[in-house]
């Protein structure tokens, strides 16, 4: 369905040497992912979220002779953290369709060629995934997204 567009969109980069293109559209995809994370989040709450449960883990830490206050304090934690996921959810809710959609298309276009070794003896699937993770990482530092 999305094929024709995707090799429009797409077919230039891929026609350049693995795995220069995985890493370009690797680039694309991540860069997209994090500006919507950015943008999609009170990037303010959710450092005051990350930053409190930082101190309460400080916290629990010194509590360890005390359980009882640990186990309030772990519980109080917790809660902390699903608020933090809860306000991280909406950017993935926006971006995994299209996500789904792209890596559909990247199956079926190195499945065409045979699924080769992309680099290092990888698949396409892991490379994608390790170039996403080193750009994300570079890209959240440089956002200062929390």
């Amino acid at each position: 369905m999305f094929e024709g567009f995707f090799n429009v969109t797409f077919g230039p980069i891929m026609n350049l040497p693995d795995p220069l293109n995985l890493f370009i559209v690797s680039l694309i995809l991540t860069g997209i992912i994090t500006l919507a994370y950015k943008y999609l989040t009170n990037q303010t709450k959710m450092r005051e979220l990350k930053e409190e449960m930082k101190n309460m883990q400080k916290s629990m830490k010194e509590m360890k002779d005390k359980p009882d206050k640990m186990m309030a304090m772990q519980k109080e934690t917790m809660k902390k953290n699903m608020e933090y996921m809860k306000h991280s959810m909406k950017p993935t809710l926006f971006t995994f369709l299209p996500i789904i959609i792209i890596f559909g298309w990247l199956r079926g276009y190195y499945d065409a060629l045979g699924n080769p070794q992309v680099f290092l003896g990888l698949t396409w699937i892991w490379v994608y995934i390790i170039f996403s993770l080193v750009i994300s990482i570079a890209l959240r530092k440089v956002l200062k997204i929390y």
